[in-house]
């Protein structure tokens, strides 16, 4: 699955920041059939039991899974991190209906507290192999560049932040993008003030959004097989 580009991505969260931003200014303002052929005769007996591999055919063992299974969105954050990264929002959260919730999961937590707001997604995908997750990884990271590695987490980990600017009105929001062995897990983490319409700072929204990928991964492992 890939993600929404920004700034379209950054365009959907925002939506209701435009409207909650307005009360804010108003406060301040199958196989094939049959035996396989017989090869020809060569003048040599082969050894026993040659004649029914063929060298080309497809292995059918099952690749082995690190993780089956998402485990719940909602439950993957400590509520001492929703209260310090989305002051006023409530610990359980709200998860976004899925398709198939055995392998793709995701929970949002928003608040408006006087005039700041925050916005928080943890989002789990799981996938049939490493090999899948490494290519949805790297295409993931094509739609955001601009950030850096963020060392000892998972497999492979990046981390981008993002400023947008609409009707004078910042917004600046981070994404953590995770892979461990099978499995995908992204954060994103943004903020606005209503009040002197400016964003939070670069550093306080990578490190929050750091903050709730480590205890996210770590979650992983309910999902184990």
């Amino acid at each position: 699955m890939r993600s929404l580009p920004l700034p379209l991505a950054l365009a959907v969260r925002l939506a209701p920041v435009a409207v909650l931003a307005t009360a804010g200014w108003a406060l301040a303002s199958e196989p094939p059939s049959g035996p396989p052929a017989a090869a020809p005769a060569t003048g040599h007996e082969a050894a026993p039991g040659a004649g029914s591999r063929s060298p080309s055919a497809p292995s059918t063992q099952a690749v082995p899974k690190t993780y089956r299974s998402a485990p719940a969105p909602c439950a993957s954050l400590a509520e001492a991190t929703v209260s310090s990264l989305v002051p006023g929002a409530k610990k359980e959260g709200k998860e976004i209906p899925s398709t198939d919730t055995q392998v793709r999961r995701t929970c949002s937590w928003n608040a408006l507290k006087e005039y700041d707001y925050r916005w928080l997604d943890v989002s789990f995908e799981v996938m049939e192999s490493d090999e899948a997750a490494r290519a949805s990884y790297e295409e993931r990271l094509d739609d955001d560049r601009g950030g850096g590695e963020v060392p000892g987490l998972g497999d492979a980990a990046y981390s981008v932040v993002n400023l947008v600017t609409e009707d004078g009105q910042q917004t600046r929001e981070g994404t953590v993008i995770v892979r461990a062995s099978n499995a995908l897990v992204v954060v994103t983490y943004n903020g606005s003030d209503f009040e002197t319409r400016k964003a939070p700072g670069t550093d306080e929204i990578n490190k929050g959004a750091i903050k709730a990928a480590k205890e996210a991964v770590a979650a992983l492992g309910d999902g184990r097989g």
